[in-house]
């Protein structure tokens, strides 16, 4: 069930098309997922091809190139809905695919593009995006990675971390120095580099959650990309790429809907079974007003991400809008999770019910795509200029 009231009848069967194959082809197998790679999680290659299969590699690639060109809103609901099963598959299955439009900012030409497209939305091909270093985190000028150009070629050297679908993927977008001297505004450039040029895969990560997300580093050590492998203009990294990022942090959280309503549908249900004092726990007063607050939070946070992807749709600045509802709605869902678990109790920290796991997912979305603190750090920064117009 779609939860967003405005959703249209198309998008309503679009995100619940997406969210009954989680259903039956992934839900069944989240334990076993999760303890895969002895226990460093395991991505389902078989169910990214079911979803492939009627369409949904193709939500970000346009029509004109086979595509189904979805507006930001509709991916929203998709996400969320396929989110309720599994958040960490769905982000790194939706990422796969996402950054098709930096392809279209390469000088490639348009038989090539298509190719892509092709392979993309068949499911033999998807994509990462190489941004975040050992060294820098939030701060893109302490990256390392350079590309130095040699005759026609541009050669690649540094190593990416915490890269989602980097170990799937077949292709890569990556942000490396041109020119230091221009500072990360004109001297970083975004390539697109393809795996069978070189690049590797270094070691998978061991994370608290998100498991079914597999994150890795990616090595490029001696890379030659051509000139037509520039996504944007040369300098015009950082533009490029962090445009694709500022409006991730208001839709993706998304994925965050999900998750919260996952858990409150589960502690409401458990609520209702449960007898203590003779009547379901739901109907003594404290236990309920729990409740009420975890409906509160993701109704807030639903509002919130909506009425960003609906202002980002229109083409309107929604400035501070992204850094707000990031770090709202990331911080009222690891706080439904946690009151998920103490609904339940004793059986909320056990791995038998599933509270505890949509606890360890929840905690990333307050981390990535920048922190909560360096986001709220953005916002007071956005106020203060703001205001400080309206004084004048």
């Amino acid at each position: 069930m779609v939860e967003y009231l405005l959703a249209t009848e198309e998008q309503r069967e679009l995100a619940e098309e997406a969210g009954a194959v989680m259903q039956k082809f992934l839900a069944p197998r989240l334990t076993e997922l999760e303890k895969g790679n002895n226990g460093l999680g395991e991505y389902p290659m078989d169910v990214a091809q079911e979803l492939s299969n009627i369409g949904f590699s193709g939500l970000n690639i346009p029509e004109e190139y086979g595509g189904l060109g979805i507006d930001i809103v509709t991916l929203c609901l998709i996400c969320e809905e396929m989110s309720k099963t599994d958040a960490g598959f769905t982000f790194n299955f939706i990422n796969s695919s996402l950054y098709f439009p930096y392809l279209l900012e390469s000088k490639l030409s348009k038989e090539e593009k298509q190719a892509y497209a092709d392979r993309i939305i068949a499911g033999k091909s998807s994509g990462a995006f190489c941004l975040t270093e050992s060294t820098s985190g939030n701060d893109p000028s302490m990256n390392r990675t350079t590309a130095v150009k040699k005759g026609n070629e541009w050669v690649i050297n540094g190593t990416k971390c915490f890269i989602t679908n980097g170990k799937q993927a077949d292709h890569y977008f990556v942000i490396a120095w041109t020119d230091k001297t221009k500072g990360i505004g004109k001297g970083m450039t975004m390539f697109y580099v393809e795996k069978e040029r070189g690049v590797q895969v270094g070691k998978l990560e061991q994370k608290m959650g998100f498991k079914l997300s597999e994150t890795c580093d990616v090595i490029f050590d001696d890379v030659h990309v051509p000139e037509d492998h520039i996504c944007g203009e040369i300098g015009g990294g950082i533009k490029v790429g962090l445009s694709a990022v500022a409006k991730s942090r208001a839709t993706g959280m998304s994925f965050n809907l999900g998750i919260a309503q996952a858990a409150l549908d589960y502690a409401a249900k458990y609520s209702l079974d449960r007898i203590t004092w003779g009547k379901p726990i739901i109907d003594h007063e404290g236990h309920g007003f729990l409740l009420a607050d975890m409906k509160a939070r993701t109704d807030a946070s639903r509002a919130m991400v909506y009425y960003a992807a609906e202002a980002i749709k229109k083409g309107i600045d929604i400035s501070s809008l992204t850094s707000t509802t990031k770090f709202f709605v990331s911080d009222a869902t690891m706080q439904t999770t946690i009151d998920a678990v103490q609904a339940l109790g004793g059986y909320g920290y056990m791995h038998d019910y599933p509270v505890e796991k949509l606890m360890r997912d929840a905690k990333v979305f307050q981390i990535f795509d920048g922190t909560n603190q360096v986001n709220r750090w953005n916002a007071a920064k956005w106020i203060k200029k703001e205001y400080t117009k309206r004084k004048k």
